[in-house]
């Protein structure tokens, strides 16, 4: 079974980076043929768009994944076909409506876009919020049955139809409105070609779709705070959008292009390279979500410890192995690839945030999956609270560094909490001797990487920078998590052997 879990991990894992590459590279086909302005029509589409999809059916996957998991502890196979029903009906009432709504009333909430173009064009994704809703149900079953490729080649497939059509349908387009327009055209598509192809995997694979009545109502208990979780993060991303840019002028004195331009080298540049983690532990987070449910609805305390303890382990182990690189390389990493060294600075001063970002995120997911959505709920809006305190207390004192600061503070109380309950309801696990070791690990990492990096700083261009001492810095971190026992090859072995 274990050899199973490394397996589908390092399925998802390459799956999913070829996917993130390939939309990587789109979006620079994207910018060069459509321009600014397309791009940005296109990307308000998108943003609008996501929050209603987020409001539609974010909770609803990792519920149905957890319930079938329940059921099938449990040997209840009807039951198991019911949860997937039910997260259809649950999704399509909200949907059906909400797309028929934003289709005819669509003067009135015109303001949310620059023109009438792009709310014309927006509206050609409506039909695309009920059909990847109700793909992202069968996203949920594909969990719950631990069927990881399918969904994995699914969702890379999703990827690549929408950028090849999206190539062929921009080629015919002489307009900035005209390229958004075929660009939308293919996500639309796409969304067709995911949701037809995922209804017929689960019909050939024996799944059925039964009556949802008995399971609505739990479901739909069970959903909710992480749904409520993932459309509060969206919209609190809006409102600091809003109200950011504006504290920075009217507290420290930027122009507004000045204040902009700051917010985006954070939002845009700085802080997805912090996340980098997540693609990694989310990939984890994927294929253990299920084997967790399993041993906490069958009560196999043991392997639900043991299963825990690994998985923080993990979690633990990636973060601290990319700190150093982060710290040794963010002010590279910023001029190679954004041209812009603040986003570097940033990098590099805040690269330990990554260990409470991932245990953050594990943490939720595997409390999740021990029924305890409504705790992690609170969890997350004391998080938010904390974030939004540090931008409005700090900001004047600390300008745009006070949005980090409360991210870290978010994520670090967020990740305590959720550690704390951990805790209280699975009592014995094992990591914090663990967390402390890598810590020095990485500590170690971090000196030696910047040793490193200003020994070649004065003959090595940031591309080769980046290679060598980046090289360097992982290959020692890894040195010393096998030299001292923290890290096996066995899972490697497993992987590439299956023994």
């Amino acid at each position: 079974m274990k050899n199973n879990i490394y397996r589908s991990a390092a399925l998802v894992t390459v799956f999913s980076t070829i996917e993130k590459t390939l939309s990587f590279v789109y979006r620079i086909i994207l910018s060069h043929t459509i321009g600014a302005q397309g791009m940005g029509i296109y990307q308000i589409c998108l943003s609008v768009f996501a929050v209603f999809l987020t409001a539609a059916s974010s909770g609803i996957p990792i519920t149905v994944s957890r319930v079938m998991a329940k059921h099938g502890a449990e040997g209840n196979l009807r039951a198991r076909h019911g949860a997937v029903s039910s997260g259809i009906a649950l999704t399509l009432m909200f949907t059906v409506p909400v797309a028929t709504v934003l289709y005819l009333a669509r003067n009135l909430y015109g303001f949310l876009f620059p023109d009438e173009n792009c709310l014309n064009i927006f509206l050609w994704l409506l039909p695309g919020l009920v059909l990847t809703s109700v793909y992202a149900v069968m996203r949920g079953a594909f969990w719950g049955n631990k069927q990881f490729l399918p969904y994995s080649a699914i969702e890379l497939a999703e990827n690549s139809v929408m950028v090849v059509l999206g190539c062929i349908l921009i080629s015919f387009t002489s307009t900035p409105e005209g390229g958004a327009r075929a660009a939308i055209i293919a996500v639309l598509i796409s969304y067709i070609f995911s949701f037809c192809v995922s209804i017929l995997w689960y019909k050939l694979r024996g799944g059925k779709f039964v009556n949802p009545l008995p399971q609505l109502r739990p479901l739909l208990g069970a959903s909710m705070p992480i749904t409520v979780m993932r459309t509060s993060t969206s919209l609190l991303n809006s409102v600091i959008a809003m109200f950011l840019p504006a504290l920075l002028v009217s507290a420290c004195g930027y122009t507004d292009a000045e204040a902009v331009a700051l917010y985006g080298i954070v939002m845009g540049m700085s802080l997805p390279m912090l996340f980098t983690p997540n693609s990694l532990i989310g990939s984890i987070a994927v294929v253990v979500a299920p084997e967790l449910s399993e041993d906490f609805y069958a009560h196999r305390t043991e392997s639900l410890k043991r299963d825990i303890e690994r998985t923080l382990r993990a979690s633990v182990l990636i973060a601290t192995i990319l700190i150093p690189v982060m710290f040794t390389l963010g002010e590279s990493l910023g001029i190679f690839f954004f041209d812009n060294q603040f986003s570097g600075v940033i990098i590099t001063r805040f690269s330990f945030m990554m260990l409470p970002v991932s245990l953050s995120m594990i943490t939720t997911t595997i409390l999740n999956s021990m029924n305890f959505e409504v705790r992690t709920l609170i969890h997350f809006f004391i998080g938010a609270l904390v974030l939004m305190g540090c931008i409005l207390i700090l900001t004047p004192r600390l300008g745009i560094y006070a949005y980090m600061v409360g991210e870290v503070l978010d994520v670090t109380v967020t990740a305590a909490l959720n550690l704390r309950l951990l805790h209280r309801n699975c009592p014995g696990i094992n990591y914090a001797g663990y967390t402390l070791k890598s810590l020095v690990i990485a500590a170690a990492a971090c000196i030696f990487g910047r040793l490193t990096d200003n020994l070649f700083a004065c003959v090595l261009s940031p591309l080769w920078r980046i290679i060598v001492c980046g090289g360097l810095v992982f290959v020692f971190a890894c040195v010393a998590f096998f030299g001292m026992e923290m890290a096996s090859a066995k899972p490697v072995k497993k992987l590439l052997f299956g023994r």
